[in-house]
């Protein structure tokens, strides 16, 4: 490949490449860019990683662990530009703040309260709360990590504390009302609608470790509507939006960066190379 050809850099987290390496490899193939590749799940030499990524005036981060992040910020300090950047991830992906931001912009999101951090308060919130069952999870994390589901106080209870034994770091716990619905996903690229699939089957759960029964569903006018306005209130380019429908209304979940590309397999590579085209948009824009 010419040495003066565009770099785009691109972090991952696993044992080896996967079916998304591969499939960004092909597409920076087709663009002409060279792809420098990091693999977060190895030890991590900072210096080389600043050398590695020197040419590189965009690069994607495609790993939710929060190792990846540690090296997304120090990127930032070095002042290069990764999408996503660590504000998306600690502002527009925090379940509380994405609430927060929602509601003042008067999208449509399930019942949601702050629980305090002392766990006998925490308790008497979720009792004046009455939503049973009660959805609880932290405010960060990815893949259905710390999020459960309690029928009652003493279920509650064993959940808050497992959440808080299984982590150092203490995190939020936010409650939240169970609608019982399928999930719907939409996956955005630049600001466009490239795939919306719904989960229909598996455990009430159902994010992507959980369910593995997806199909396409039309997209309404006020359904696009609605996800456009929840991108332009968001700083994530390439993003994942979940919601519920709950007496036939939209109610919107939360919104994900690093989504999964793969929910229909015919459809997994033309996802990623539209994200490379827009990798390629973004660099192009910093050259100027």
């Amino acid at each position: 490949m010419d040495e003066h050809c565009l770099e785009i850099g691109y972090i991952f987290y696993g044992l080896r490449l996967g079916k998304d390496e591969k499939a960004f490899l092909k597409a920076a193939k087709m663009h002409s860019v060279k792809l420098v590749i990091v693999n977060t799940f190895k030890k991590i030499d900072f210096k080389r990683l600043k050398r590695r990524f020197r040419n590189c005036k965009i690069i994607f981060n495609n790993s939710a662990e929060e190792k990846a992040m540690k090296v997304v910020k120090f990127l930032e300090k070095s002042k290069k530009r990764v999408i996503e950047s660590s504000f998306s991830y600690y502002r527009d992906e925090n379940k509380w703040g994405f609430c927060l931001k929602c509601m003042r912009k008067n999208i449509p999101v399930p019942k949601t309260i702050m629980l305090s951090k002392n766990i006998d308060d925490a308790l008497n919130e979720i009792n004046e709360f009455n939503k049973w069952p009660v959805i609880l999870k932290r405010v960060q994390g990815c893949c259905g990590q710390f999020v459960d589901r309690a029928v009652n106080i003493e279920e509650a209870k064993k959940t808050i504390e497992r959440f808080n034994k299984k982590s150092k770091n203490y995190l939020p716990i936010i409650a939240q009302e169970f609608i019982k619905s399928p999930s719907y996903r939409i996956t955005m690229v630049d600001g466009k609608i490239l795939q919306a699939i719904v989960k229909k089957k598996g455990f009430w759960k159902k994010t992507g470790v959980y369910t593995k029964d997806f199909e396409k569903f039309r997209v309404s006018k006020k359904l696009d509507k609605l996800a456009k306005k929840i991108y332009n209130a968001c700083s994530i380019k390439i993003c994942g939006i979940d919601l519920f429908k709950k007496n036939n209304s939209w109610i919107v979940l939360e919104i994900n960066s690093q989504p999964s590309y793969d929910f229909l397999d015919s459809e997994h590579q033309m996802i990623i190379e539209r994200v490379m085209r827009c990798l390629v948009k973004e660099s192009n824009k910093m050259a100027i």
